[in-house]
């Protein structure tokens, strides 16, 4: 993060965070604090190495983290992190369909999982069964749901659900599909990959087997509006790769650390930060079909539709033949 990007947070936060020298002690200098949080989350280190790092109390670093992160959270959210206006979407709109073709699509989704140490309750809900059996060792975690727009910045964010449920079921229990019902997203798309079901408003590939050249020439188009998404959480991982490991932080507070994670790639983004390639992550989530992956007759046929015109249009490629 360059020092623009550094001195604009710190301005932005002063009010919030800034604290008063007392009698007995002089408080720590805003920059100070948000030096130590920014560290933290993009370093992941123990907090006992932070308070070396920083001349400060390990209790001094774990509670100036969860106080930047939260003014991050109430100060920033609703500045960089919302869902956008008229204007915007169509501007959003029209950028998606010049990558794929496919028209009215409004964002693209993506769910990952953010390891965390076994909680003392509920632990079967938070047990990873996928990440356990690949990495041959038990894993525990809760979801991140995120739609991005075309620039990988992040316009929507569920946190928090239990690692054990599927992509689905986060996305039922999300903001988004409440505000999805009450006819926020008439209209318009937003783009999933295999792990949620076709919705009147979620667009997602053809997943039965021997696919039309119709349907693969689609699916074609689709990923490349998913690999926007996918793209967007692997830069977020690498940025703040305290997301990698598992943490020290409290379940509790977690939501609050990945809502500022997800605010601090905005910026980074918005800003034109560049990422260190040295930093690059791969995700390793799991698309899991859901066992009802069509949940929408008119959309079925919105899909076949929007298939064909892909390929009769000469808009599909052909890296499928």
């Amino acid at each position: 993060m360059g020092k623009s990007t550094f001195d604009m947070i710190c301005e932005e936060l002063n009010s919030v965070i800034a604290k008063e020298d007392t009698t007995l002690r002089s408080a720590i200098p805003v920059r100070q604090r948000v030096a130590v949080c920014l560290w933290r989350l993009a370093t992941g280190e123990p907090l006992r190495l932070v308070s070396k790092r920083f001349g400060l109390g390990i209790s001094t670093c774990h509670k100036l983290v969860l106080e930047v992160c939260s003014a991050i959270r109430t100060v920033l959210m609703p500045k960089y992190l919302q869902w956008p206006d008229e204007d915007k979407l169509r501007k959003i709109k029209d950028e998606y369909e010049s990558i794929s073709g496919i028209p009215n699509v409004v964002g693209s989704m993506y769910t990952t999982h953010i390891p965390i140490i076994a909680p003392k309750i509920s632990v079967a809900a938070y047990f990873n069964k996928r990440h356990t059996e690949r990495n041959q060792k038990t894993s525990y975690s809760i979801t991140l749901q995120g739609v991005v727009d075309p620039k990988g910045v992040f316009t929507d964010v569920c946190i928090g659900w239990p690692g054990s449920m599927p992509d689905d079921q986060v996305l039922e229990k999300s903001a988004l599909h409440q505000r999805a019902n009450g006819g926020l997203l008439k209209g318009v798309w937003i783009v999933g990959n295999s792990g949620y079901p076709l919705l009147d408003w979620v667009l997602v590939p053809y997943t039965q087997q021997n696919l039309t050249w119709t349907q693969h020439a689609f699916n074609e188009k689709i990923g490349e509006v998913q690999r926007v998404a996918k793209d967007a959480f692997a830069r977020l991982k690498a940025r703040w790769s305290c997301l990698q490991k598992r943490t020290e932080v409290k379940l509790q507070d977690l939501p609050v650390v990945l809502g500022a994670c997800c605010v601090l790639h905005n910026i980074c983004e918005m800003k034109g930060e560049e990422m260190n390639p040295a930093l690059g992550f791969e995700l390793m989530d799991d698309e899991m079909v859901p066992e009802v992956a069509l949940r929408s007759v008119s959309s079925m046929k919105a899909r076949d539709s929007i298939a064909h015109n892909l390929l009769h249009h000469g808009l599909a490629g052909t890296g499928f033949l």
